[in-house]
């Protein structure tokens, strides 16, 4: 079959993936293979610009190359490799740097938020993250970027880098990708109020175990105004509802949006419902995780095949930027 072109991906190793991970990227990751060549990097370097402590990390993009191969990413076909064990893309950070504006980093939406996030911690890096970013794209010159429009400057300074580049050095070296929008769904975490996330401890790993799994989904917050199970639900503010309309059949989330409506079920049996679907979807993922995670090194190794296959895409790439930079 004859592949539509190159994604590149990146994300930060977070380590165990939960729902909102797995609805907003992990999915996608799976789709994307069917038509495209695809690149996928676990961005250690990235994640160094906020760590205060680096004692998880090499576990944590341990933890997310499982999940990623369990959910159905599949290292025949696509290269999937950890970012700080392909150098070149530190060489085309450094030459990119060289063609990108202060004021257009500092400008971008993203660095002020970590700057509010982090006052205390505004490194050198944590500036220079989008030509990092551009780096890990232009490096193996992805035709496509999947990524939600929130990512739109992103991209739009990924282009204007490789143009920059492109424009100095005379030579249409650099790809300037398009950014591929994904319908990513807003997940809640189980507080019902904020968006998905560890930090929050809101969240639910999709490796869970079931008995994990319920217990958290018993903790998710429901339609407030609901008080007594005499009451008459609203599932169009409840949270629960809206992740029975992503994991349940169309039977059940049917009838929970009757029933819910003239107290015909309760939240208790609502949330047990939901607990069950969801432990029955992520039943085949786990399994393969569970007989990945038997051999580690196994996974190490294909991180490091996928390496071995990117570092020829890039040290290719690098020798055509120092061609056109001119350096001896």
């Amino acid at each position: 079959m004859n592949k539509k072109g190159r994604v590149f991906s990146g994300a930060r190793p977070t380590g165990r993936q939960h729902l909102g991970n797995y609805l907003g990227a992990v999915q996608n990751y799976v789709k994307l293979q069917d038509e495209y060549e695809c690149i996928y990097c676990i961005v250690d370097v990235h994640a160094l610009t906020t760590m205060e402590t680096t004692k998880d990390l090499k576990s944590n993009s341990l933890e997310m190359a499982l999940d990623w191969l369990a959910a159905g990413v599949r290292p025949e076909d696509t290269i999937i490799f950890i970012q700080s064990h392909v150098p070149e893309v530190m060489e085309l950070h450094t030459m990119l740097s060289m063609v990108t504006p202060l004021g257009k980093l500092t400008d971008l939406p993203t660095f002020k938020e970590k700057v509010r996030e982090q006052p205390n911690n505004v490194n050198y890096g944590l500036v220079g993250y989008p030509v990092l970013m551009a780096a890990d794209i232009l490096l193996y010159k992805a035709n496509f970027v999947p990524v939600g429009v929130d990512q739109a400057p992103h991209i739009e300074f990924t282009r204007e880098v490789a143009r920059s580049f492109n424009f100095r050095y005379g030579k249409n070296v650099l790809v300037e990708p398009q950014m591929k929008v994904t319908e990513v769904p807003k997940v809640l975490g189980i507080d019902g109020q904020q968006k998905m996330g560890k930090s929050l401890n809101n969240h639910i790993e999709i490796a869970s175990s079931p008995e994990e799994t319920q217990a958290r989904v018993m903790q998710m917050v429901t339609d407030p105004a609901r008080i007594k199970r005499s009451d008459p639900g609203n599932p169009d503010v409840c949270n629960v509802f809206s992740m029975h309309k992503i994991f349940s059949s169309r039977e059940d989330v049917e009838m929970v949006n009757v029933e819910c409506r003239r107290a015909g079920i309760g939240c208790v049996d609502c949330k047990k419902l939901y607990a069950k679907n969801l432990n029955e979807h992520l039943a085949p993922l786990r399994e393969r995780r569970t007989k990945l995670a038997d051999d580690p090194q196994a996974i190490w190794d294909i991180l490091d095949h996928g390496a071995q296959q990117a570092r020829t895409i890039a040290r290719q790439t690098m020798q055509e930027v120092r061609d056109a930079i001119g350096l001896p």
